[in-house]
This record gives C-alpha cells, structure tokens and sequence, in this order.
C-alpha cells in the first residue's frame, strides 16, 4: 500500500477492527479511527503512533447516529484532505445467547440491523461521495459466513450481513469505472470477545485477527485497484498467502 494513505475503520478498539489499525499502522498510514469508547481509542492510538502510523485521528462516534457520523468524516477530511480506504468493521452482535428468530426481540432486532447494515449504508454513503470526488478510493466491508449461509440462530446478525453483502454488490454496481472499489471480506471464526458471546461454549481453535490482516492490506493497494465488486475470505487467504512463501523458501 501507499504510505501516504488516509484509512479510516470503524469499530477500531478491539478484535478485528484493533488488529488492522496497527496493521495499517506499521505501514505508515495516517489513521482515522471510531468507536463508542472513548478510553479505548485513546489506549489504540497510543499503540498505533508507537507501531509507525504518520497520524492517528481517533473520534468517539457511533455510526447509528448519522450526526455521528458526518461529525467523523468532517474531521478526517479537514485533517487528512481525504479518505483513501473505508474499512467498515463495527457491528453488533444482538442478545446473547442468541435467540431464534421466533422468539427475537423485536427491539433488540432492529438495533443490530440499524448498526450493521443502516450504520454500513451511512458511513459509505457519506465517505464515497469525497472518493468519487477525487476518482480513487477503496472500500472494504466486514462481512461473516453467517450472511453467506442462513444459520439457525444466528438471527438478526446474519440477517444484517446479508444485507451488508447485498449493499457491497449494489456499490460495486454503481461506482464501477469511477476508479471508486467496492469489497467484502469475511474473516471466518476469530478469537474475539464477539465470538465467545456468539459461541460460549466453543471448544476448537479460533483464527487471532492479527493473522488476518493481510487481503486488508491487499484490497487498499494499488494492485488490487481493479478488484470491485469481490468476497474474500482472510483465512483462506492467509493460508494461500502462507503456501506461497513457504513454497518460494523451497
């Protein structure tokens, strides 16, 4: 990647989201950062500066609130000049354990599609209109197996992905030939606090986010400028990324 390049990522304290803002960090990026908890981007920050990153912007925000989120992006386009990659990676789970769809919560179920899939929409909407500006941009949506196949129980989560999946496919439609890219990635299962509400009782091994980080890196660089419209997954990714180096250590 370019490392003059502006990233923004949402939900950038823990798991996933935390592990790509140091990733991006060691590249130099300057960072622009959100989340609900203002203590936790403060202690992200801190590592990011240390990592490498040229600037970290952080800002307490919650990408329900479309004031939250113009007040976000209004910062990092007058600190930055612009936005070169969106990663969008806040999202919530729902009840926990989770219920069936039968017995969902009407409310409860309505939040998680307005952080996951109305959240998305928001902060895309408003990001990709400075991108198509200036003709370059790269977006980068999180995504799960859980909105690529209907699994009992994972409810309105899964429901949310599947529309996050659809909103990929629909952008990469319209912005394609704008020089403006549009991704999904699904991590598959990780060793996060999310995972261990979806599935306490998990038993195998889970994948560590920092391990992931690679076809992030891939999607924001120029090599991957004419990918649009795509869903990646990390591990297999990761995997692939692995035989390929140990094969040319042979």
């Amino acid at each position: 990647m370019n490392e003059s390049q502006v990233v923004m990522i949402t939900g950038a304290t823990k798991g996933l989201g935390k592990a790509l803002a140091l990733a991006f960090a060691k590249k130099g990026a300057k960072l622009a950062l959100c989340a609900r908890g203002e203590s936790g981007l403060e202690a992200v920050k801190r590592e990011a500066e240390s990592s490498g990153a040229a600037s970290v912007l952080t800002v307490t925000a919650d990408i329900r609130s479309s004031r939250d989120v113009e007040r976000f992006v209004a910062l990092t386009e007058s600190q930055f000049g612009r936005i070169d990659v969106l990663i969008n990676n806040a999202s919530m789970l729902g009840p926990s354990p989770m219920p069936l769809l039968l017995d969902y919560p009407e409310d409860d179920f309505g939040e998680v599609l307005r952080v996951n899939a109305v959240g998305t929409f928001l902060v895309t909407r408003r990001v990709i209109a400075g991108m198509l500006r200036h003709g370059a941009g790269s977006v980068i949506n999180v995504t799960s197996e859980a909105g690529n196949v209907g699994y009992s129980g994972w409810g309105a989560y899964g429901i949310s992905k599947f529309a996050v999946e659809g909103m990929t496919e629909t952008w990469a439609a319209e912005v394609d030939g704008s020089g403006v890219r549009v991704n999904m990635v699904d991590p598959g299962e990780m060793d996060t606090e999310m995972h261990a509400l979806a599935v306490p009782d998990c038993d195998y091994e889970l994948a560590d986010p920092n391990d992931l980080v690679g076809v992030f890196l891939y999607l924001a660089s120029d090599e991957a400028q004419e990918i649009n419209g795509r869903r990646f997954e990390a591990q297999s990714y990761a995997a692939a990324q692995t035989a390929a180096a140990d094969n040319g250590a042979e």
